[in-house]
């Protein structure tokens, strides 16, 4: 009997899962406070205190290396369309098929570990010790004061850094893995102005594709088991965290808001003004800003 609806939804989306981590969105916040100061001496602040979620080394990732592993008869009705029982003889077929193939499956299998291994600055994310050398790793990079590893791939972390507007900025930022769907890009323009865009904070937008895919799996929550196999044996949906925060933008000192999509436009302070982005899993739009410095 092919898998309910549901079941198959959910099966979907975590090979969608492993395509993401195979291409390298595999980074995404979860709970967090993020705030980017910027001065008139074209220097600039930048903090995160919160949740970050590997997506590599959650459950996810392995449940969707298994979903992609296994046999499933699939068989539809010709008139329609939809999904219909498979007949005996249908089943076997494919099994057969299938079974042909094992090799070149095999292959494939420890091509897409490599590939993860990469993404993943050399950790094998099947290592049962994987974490801790991620965390190992981040711990001895500027910036990162404070992780801690909380189980499923994510980890709280306070990552505090100064520099100065003379070259751009991103963040995360880690060593040996290739630099993918950023929080948070500082870009440095000619004439002292800095745009600022944050994709990593947007749930809902082609820039955070992980993102949106967390966004869309939170709402699946709801799924009592993803299907092992496809009558009696079931895996729990993982808990994943959902993305919630502020982020803030910070000015101290003369200088011009040129642009920016805030709901509710520059706040003043005692130096300068500010800008406040609530986020949630609604949020589409990825927060930017443009800011002259010293004007």
């Amino acid at each position: 009997m092919t898998k309910p609806t549901s079941i198959r939804m959910g099966a979907a989306s975590l090979l969608a899962c492993l395509s993401l981590l195979l291409s390298g969105c595999f980074i995404t916040p979860g709970k967090f406070t993020s705030e980017l100061v910027l001065t008139d001496t074209n220097e600039f602040t930048f903090t995160y205190e919160g949740e970050v979620f590997f997506l590599g080394l959650s459950q996810l990732a392995k449940m969707a290396a298994a979903e992609d592993a296994k046999f499933e008869a699939e068989c539809y009705d010709e008139n329609t369309g939809d999904t219909r029982e498979c007949t005996q003889i249908e089943i076997d077929d494919q099994r057969a098929n299938w079974e042909v193939s094992a090799q070149e499956r095999a292959a494939e299998s420890k091509r897409e570990a490599e590939q993860m291994a990469a993404m993943m600055g050399d950790i094998d994310p099947s290592d049962p010790e994987a974490a801790e050398a991620l965390r190992q790793a981040l711990l001895r990079q500027k910036g990162w004061d404070r992780v801690e590893d909380k189980g499923n791939g994510v980890f709280d972390v306070s990552y505090s850094v100064n520099g100065t507007l003379g070259h751009d900025f991103m963040f995360p930022i880690i060593e040996g893995m290739p630099p993918s769907n950023p929080f948070v890009q500082v870009i440095v323009r000619d004439g002292n102005v800095v745009r600022v865009n944050a994709p990593g904070f947007a749930a809902q937008n082609d820039e955070n594709p992980l993102g949106a895919m967390i966004g869309g799996m939170g709402g699946m929550a709801g799924l009592a088991a993803l299907g092992a196999d496809t009558e009696n044996s079931a895996q729990p949906m993982p808990d994943i965290p959902q993305i919630e925060g502020k982020f803030t933008i910070v000015t101290q000192g003369p200088m011009s808001i040129r642009a920016n999509n805030t709901d509710e436009g520059s706040t003043p302070t005692a130096t300068g003004e500010m800008l406040t982005w609530d986020i949630s899993t609604r949020t589409k739009a990825a927060p930017t800003a443009l800011i002259a410095i010293g004007q």
